[in-house]
């Protein structure tokens, strides 16, 4: 049995990372009060707030904190027509926070995520991992076997090739968690009590040609690399499928992250997952993806980007028309979301013009 850790006493970080680069993008439709526990880690930082369900309930967040709200009549207001690709009942709302976002890199946890213990009873403070990871190389086109070779303690063992030594720049930081896994409801259902008891520590480079299951409440990314692509796809109410907006997401950062020559790392930091959904209520959401995923992977396992795509948008795009060119005939749904996807880089380059984002990524 793990525990979370307790932060009480712990003061706030006095020099933090990035503090005026990062945003923490949480989506909710409860009080924030996770966030006094993890007030010595986060507090200095900018959070956006991404209300779901009911726009009228007022969220309570701790004082102290700094942040901006929006909720479903603001997305509305500021996307206009385009607000159709946000998720509505959906965690998958969360990808309008990095959309609204100025900064260059984007934190990303959910509200029942709490602070976790290190094997020594040490609060693990997330977001300056993630950091770390971002901020250093990743190594896609050959696999370590110390894994992360750039972490103190850590190098290139031997046979490592010195040209490929440099690694590549770091887009996507992908945590674990402690307690509660991610599972999905079949595996919730055979293992019910199943809890993550082992932390491993490691961080490692997902190789290049390899897909992933990207796992949403405790994720970091270079917004300026990768963030256009980082959409969750339509997922929630009126959809018929939920519980693959990340995965989406993953698939689709991945093979972009491949074509252009980025990193993505998984392992460390983990963080402690509190509360397991229903494995029922889940099952419901994810039935038909269980079926489809079967050919989804194949389908971007097998994608190929042209090399006129240089741009993350272009990419994208190209993407976006591959599904509706190949996943149509699986179901309707797959013809919406390709739409879905257009629509999502026309309101992200409307809100980012690509002369402001490259000002941005120069400041």
């Amino acid at each position: 049995m793990v525990d979370p850790a307790n932060t009480v006493g712990i003061p706030v970080n006095p020099t933090p990372l990035l503090k005026d680069e990062l945003d923490i993008v949480i989506p909710t439709i409860r009080n924030l009060d996770f966030l006094e526990m993890w007030r010595p880690f986060l507090q200095p930082y900018h959070l956006i707030i991404v209300q779901d369900g009911d726009p009228t309930k007022k969220i309570h967040v701790p004082e102290g904190y700094d942040y901006e709200l929006y909720n479903r009549n603001d997305i509305n207001r500021i996307l206009g027509p385009k607000a159709s690709c946000i998720s509505f009942k959906d965690s998958a709302c969360r990808c309008f926070g990095y959309m609204v976002s100025k900064k260059k890199y984007i934190f990303t946890i959910d509200d029942d995520c709490f602070v976790a213990k290190d094997p020594s009873g040490k609060a693990v403070n997330a977001l300056e991992q993630h950091i770390k990871n971002l901020l250093c190389p990743s190594t896609p086109l050959f696999f370590n076997t110390l894994y992360d070779p750039y972490r103190e303690g850590a190098d290139f063992v031997r046979g490592y090739p010195f040209s490929l030594r440099e690694g590549v720049t770091t887009a996507v930081s992908h945590g674990l968690w402690l307690n509660i896994p991610d599972y999905d409801a079949p595996t919730q259902l055979v293992k019910p009590k199943e809890r993550n008891t082992r932390y491993v520590d490691a961080v490692m480079t997902i190789p290049k040609g390899t897909l992933f299951p990207m796992c949403g409440m405790n994720l970091a990314f270079d917004r300026d690399l990768i963030g256009p692509a980082m959409y969750f796809g339509l997922m929630g109410d009126g959809q018929p499928i939920g519980r693959y907006d990340d995965m989406w997401a993953g698939w689709c950062i991945k093979v972009i992250c491949d074509h252009l020559g980025l990193g993505v790392k998984t392992g460390l930091p983990y963080i402690y997952h509190s509360k397991a959904s229903n494995p029922f209520v889940n099952l419901k959401k994810e039935y038909k993806g269980i079926f489809w995923q079967e050919e989804i992977i194949p389908f971007f396992q097998n994608a190929k980007l042209s090399k006129e795509a240089t741009t993350v948008q272009q990419c994208y795009i190209e993407l976006s028309k591959m599904v509706k060119e190949k996943l149509s005939s699986l179901d309707p749904y797959f013809d919406k979301l390709a739409d879905a996807m257009v629509t999502w880089i026309e309101a992200w380059d409307e809100l980012n013009p690509p002369a402001a984002a490259a000002a941005n990524s120069k400041a």
